[in-house]
């Protein structure tokens, strides 16, 4: 069977497709009953990856905010495809001087305390099981990858802020102390649905910017969302070679 991997990419990665060389580019829309997601698919080397930005653009035509993002209905349209594995790429604010801005790394685990509820199963209470909540297989793969030629750190742990203000100094101090290396606004939720539908999962995080009061060279440089972005382009070659890493070892088995 065709390879399927499907992509959840967020915050400077609208230019993503363009890294890959891929056969064919096709979008199209699904249909959920959370309503309908754009789904980018991408042929490359006789695999298919579906591309699903989750800020998609709302009913304003504007640029969906964190808080706003419909997760049931991208995940759900992502396991509709078929794939897989999920790969979920998300940017962060870091906090560890050994992950500077720039670095991306392979998320472990998240701690999510404080988001709102959110499940497939409002109506009959399903308890998902989330002592392994992304995929040992996939994410060593990657890590030990002697194909792409990466650059990328291991054993991260990943804050949930809900946003769609970044944190404050204080904040941040306690994320560090519960164990966080990095924070970010979308993966604690998106992680939640994709384990209840029980797809393999694997996280890629790239630093965009330090944490609130962690800058090394002045702690109380502002954070200024445009150099986010810009920052999180830069990691777009880096993120492109590890779905090709994925592809390529999704083909291989």
């Amino acid at each position: 069977m065709t390879p399927r991997i499907g992509v959840i990419a967020g915050t400077g990665m609208e230019s993503l497709p363009n890294h890959i060389k891929f056969d064919k580019l096709l979008d199209l829309r699904s249909d959920t009953p959370w309503g309908s997601v754009p789904v980018r698919t991408i042929d490359v080397n006789e695999s298919i990856i579906f591309l699903i930005d989750r800020h998609h653009n709302n009913t304003t035509g504007n640029r969906t905010p964190p808080h706003m993002i419909n997760h049931r209905a991208n995940v759900y349209a992502m396991h509709s495809m078929n794939v897989d594995v999920i790969v979920s790429v998300n940017s962060v604010g870091t906090m560890s001087a050994d992950f500077p801005p720039g670095s991306v790394g392979v998320v472990e685990d998240i701690l999510d305390l404080f988001s709102p509820p959110i499940t497939f199963f409002d109506q009959n209470a399903v308890h998902t099981d989330r002592t392994l909540l992304f995929s040992s297989i996939y994410r060593e793969r990657l890590l030990n990858s002697d194909i792409a030629n990466l650059s990328i750190k291991k054993g991260i742990v990943s804050a949930q802020s809900s946003g769609p203000q970044f944190e404050t100094p204080a904040e941040i101090n306690a994320l560090m102390t519960m164990g966080a290396h990095v924070v970010g606004m979308t993966l604690g939720p998106e992680s939640r649905l994709v384990s209840e539908k029980g797809t393999p999962h694997l996280a890629i995080c790239c630093a965009s910017n330090w944490a609130a009061g962690q800058d090394p060279s002045d702690s109380r440089a502002m954070i200024d969302h445009q150099h986010v972005e810009s920052q999180a382009d830069s990691s777009i070659p880096v993120v492109a070679r590890s779905i090709m890493a994925i592809v390529e070892f999704v083909k291989s088995k």
